[in-house]
C-alpha cells in the first residue's frame, strides 16, 4: 500500500467543515422541535380527535412511513415548483426532515399516550382541571417520560439522515465533504473527518437529550 495520508487539505477547509457542521446541526434541531409538536399534535388526534381527523393522520403517517426519504425531499424540492411552490434548498430540507420525523414519532407519541392509565385522565377531571391541562400535565408528560429513548433515538436517526439533503445542494455537512473531495481529490481523509463530525455530533446530540431528561422529566418537581 502506496497509499499517502495528506490531511492537511481537509484542515485548511475547517471553516466550511465548520459551516457545514452547523448547517447540519440547525437542520436537525429545527426538524426536532417542529416534528415533535407534529406528532404530539397528530397523536393527540389519533388517541381522541374525530374519526376523519384519524383518517388524515393515518393517511399521513403510512405515505410518509412508506416511501424513501429521498423521495420525499425530491417531491419538496423539484415538484411543488411544478405548481408554483419553490422553496430554498434549505427550506426544503427543513420541511422534509420535519414532515418526515413528524409521522415516525407521532406512533412513538401515541404509543406513550396510550400506555396512561384511564383512571389518572379521569383523576385530572375530577379535579377540575380542563381537558387540555390534563393532557399536558397528567398525560404528556408521563407519556413523554416513558417514550424519551425511543423518542431521542429517532432524533438521532434524523440528524444522521440529514446527510441525504446534500443531494439538493443544500450546505450540509455532507454536501460539503462532496465539494471538498472533488476540489481536493483526498476522498479516503475527507470522508474520515466527516466520519469523526458525524460521530462526535451524535454523542453531543445524546448527551444533550440526557441532560434535558435529568433537567425536565425525571426530577421530583417534574413528576
Amino acid at each position: 500500500m502506496n497509499y499517502t495520508f495528506q490531511f492537511g487539505p481537509v484542515f485548511e477547509a475547517w471553516p466550511l467543515l465548520l459551516r457545514g457542521t452547523w448547517m447540519t446541526i440547525q437542520l436537525s434541531f429545527l426538524a426536532m422541535v417542529l416534528g415533535l409538536l407534529i406528532a404530539v399534535v397528530c397523536a393527540w388526534g389519533k388517541t381522541a380527535g374525530p374519526r376523519p381527523l384519524r383518517w388524515v393522520i393515518n393517511i399521513y403517517i403510512e405515505l410518509i412511513r412508506n416511501t424513501p426519504f429521498l423521495v420525499q425531499l425530491f417531491f419538496f424540492f423539484f415538484a411543488l415548483p411544478a405548481i408554483g411552490v419553490r422553496w430554498s434548498p434549505y427550506t426544503a430540507a427543513l420541511v422534509a426532515m420535519t414532515v418526515n420525523l413528524g409521522a415516525y414519532a407521532t406512533e412513538i407519541v401515541r404509543a406513550g399516550i396510550e400506555s396512561i392509565p384511564k383512571g389518572q385522565i379521569e383523576a385530572g377531571l375530577a379535579l377540575n382541571l380542563s381537558r387540555a391541562e390534563t393532557f399536558r400535565f397528567i398525560v404528556l408528560k408521563p407519556a413523554l417520560r416513558a417514550i424519551y429513548p425511543a423518542l431521542t433515538s429517532q432524533f438521532i436517526l434524523l440528524m444522521l439522515a440529514s446527510s441525504v439533503v446534500s443531494v439538493i445542494s443544500a450546505n450540509d455537512l455532507t454536501s460539503v465533504a462532496a465539494n471538498l473531495q472533488s476540489e481536493t481529490f483526498r476522498s479516503f481523509e475527507i470522508y474520515i473527518v466527516v466520519t469523526g463530525i458525524y460521530l462526535l455530533l451524535t454523542l453531543l446530540f445524546s448527551y444533550a437529550f440526557r441532560l434535558i431528561f435529568q433537567r425536565t422529566l425525571n426530577y421530583p418537581g417534574g413528576r
